[in-house]
């Protein structure tokens, strides 16, 4: 009943979408579940990301890399066709991607255009119950589903505008797929870091006072790194975890329990 076997992801099958570099979120987590034994496959953007995720693949020695566009009509189907014809099972999966013009991104959310806000919609939020529904059927023996989200999706975070509403919209899409799936042994998760300074996130208006406003006001006095969101990831992935499920999982240093 305690055995070492229920935190550890040996003979486990797991697919990161969302490795643009060594600094993306998805590759700290892509590190833990590898270090906790876990088999992986990996994605990339486009050929104009392939050179960039192609060594971290290698790195991670992982069995598969495809490009993954979830705007693209059958991309993210074709990497769900590989893995069921390459594996035949799927354990996890992580969802690392948001995106929204920047035209919207930088603008109030009331100014926002209907197409940018769908596209946000679509790409941030839609794309994980897609992906959700290729999934399940691989997970013959239940499993875990990871989406990433921020702490702008339950309070007001100055500048963050568009992209709170959708992540709004995804915590809530991850409760409802945890009751969905739940009998299945599939279990759901929203991972809310603090801010990270990533490609994604440097494009956010006033980013860098963001993030020392952030320090100031956490408990730890610290953000928390790539390494740290990976290995409290990880651990959600592990049978240890079997009995949590739609939560939000925060990896913040304690940023979001304060007034």
């Amino acid at each position: 009943m305690y055995s070492t076997d229920n935190f550890n992801l040996k003979g486990k099958k797991g697919l990161i979408i969302g490795i643009a570099n060594t600094e993306s979120i998805a590759y700290g987590c892509a590190k833990a579940f590898k270090a906790l034994g876990a088999d992986l496959a990996i994605t990339h953007l486009n050929d104009k990301a392939k050179p960039y995720v192609e060594p971290i693949a290698g790195e991670l020695a992982a069995d598969i890399i495809l490009p993954c566009n979830v705007q693209k009509p059958g991309e993210l189907e074709a990497v769900f066709d590989t893995i069921k014809q390459q594996w035949g099972q799927l354990d996890f999966v992580l969802h690392s991607i948001a995106f929204a013009p920047s035209v919207d991104l930088h603008e109030p959310l009331i100014n926002s255009s209907p197409d940018g806000f769908l596209m946000a919609m679509d790409v941030s939020c839609h794309s994980f119950i897609r992906m959700s529904r290729l999934a399940a059927p691989l997970m013959t023996d239940g499993g875990s589903l990871f989406a990433m989200s921020y702490y702008g999706a339950e309070k007001v975070v100055e500048n963050y505008d568009l992209m709170g509403p959708v992540k709004s919209a995804l915590e809530s899409s991850v409760r409802y797929l945890a009751s969905e799936l739940g009998q299945q042994g599939i279990r759901v998760y929203c991972i809310s870091p603090g801010p990270v300074k990533t490609r994604a996130s440097s494009g956010l208006k006033s980013f860098d006072k963001l993030m020392s406003d952030t320090v100031s006001r956490t408990p730890t006095q610290r953000l928390a790194t790539i390494a740290d969101i990976g290995k409290a990831t990880a651990l959600m992935a592990t049978p240890a975890a079997k009995m949590i499920t739609g939560e939000t999982i925060f990896i913040d240093g304690g940023h979001h329990i304060m007034g």
